[in-house]
């Protein structure tokens, strides 16, 4: 009986898969100390500049300063791109044009194919409190699916206290929906570790902080959280949506 003919992995995959398990073990190692964790971000993010050069992009919703931060000032002219919805926070848009006079980073902004008015006309006013899964997709999903065409690799500033959909990620995995690399290198961070970060190198923070609010998307879908919630309360809430659909 004639074996059947195995397609070799691509080289990003295999890649991936070595450095899957190599850097889990280094977590396993080292990743039980702040230090130790902020090390291993750095050693990820320069791992994949090695591996994949140009071929290696980031995920920013300038939400996640510290990401951005150290991506900066880990590699240099890194390329990074950010999804603008129209519907963002003037902050947030704000915060997007200082990490790109700061930083040395190449931030590319991806528009979705229909402007609000346009999607508006289409569907109706006010899609994102009828069905914001269908907003997403549109505004967040399909544009970001167009950002990473051509790449072997994205950068997420995803953290396993997230929510408990992200409990499991990994530093370096494999995004089996798009056929690509995809890096988690502040995976194991605790809130204290982004805290102590912040303080330690006067990371530049989207000023919505100020107002309380711990985790930022668009505006008409997050709000302010209260002390003692949880800092994912504030996006959807009332509903039960925890996920844009860019990691699921």
């Amino acid at each position: 009986m004639t074996e059947p003919v195995r397609t070799p992995e691509p080289p990003a995959r295999s890649a991936a898969d070595e450095a899957q398990h190599r850097f889990a073990a280094l977590e396993a190692e080292r990743g039980d100390t702040y230090e130790g964790r902020v090390e291993l971000a750095r050693e990820t993010l320069r791992w994949a500049h090695e591996t994949y050069g140009a071929g290696l992009t980031t995920a920013s919703s300038m939400g996640d300063e510290v990401l951005v931060h150290l991506l900066g000032t880990t590699l240099t002219g890194a390329d990074v791109f950010f999804l603008d919805t129209g519907y963002h926070f003037a902050e947030t848009l704000g915060t997007r044009d200082a990490y790109e006079a700061m930083l040395p980073v190449q931030i590319r902004t991806i528009l979705p194919r229909l402007t609000v008015a346009e999607q508006d006309a289409e569907h109706g006013p006010r899609l994102h409190d009828r069905d914001p899964n269908a907003c997403c997709a549109m505004r967040k999903v399909e544009p970001m699916n167009r950002a990473l065409e051509g790449y072997d690799a994205w950068v997420t500033g995803m953290r396993r206290e997230d929510a408990p959909t992200r409990s499991d990620i990994e530093l370096v995995g494999w995004d089996d929906r798009r056929g690509m690399a995809k890096l988690n290198p502040i995976a194991g961070w605790t809130q204290d570790d982004v805290d102590r970060y912040v303080d330690e190198h006067g990371v530049f923070l989207n000023p919505l902080r100020q107002s309380g609010y711990a985790s930022i998307g668009c505006a008409p879908c997050t709000r302010p959280v209260a002390e003692g919630e949880d800092a994912r309360a504030g996006r959807w809430s009332g509903t039960d949506k925890v996920e844009c659909g860019l990691h699921t």
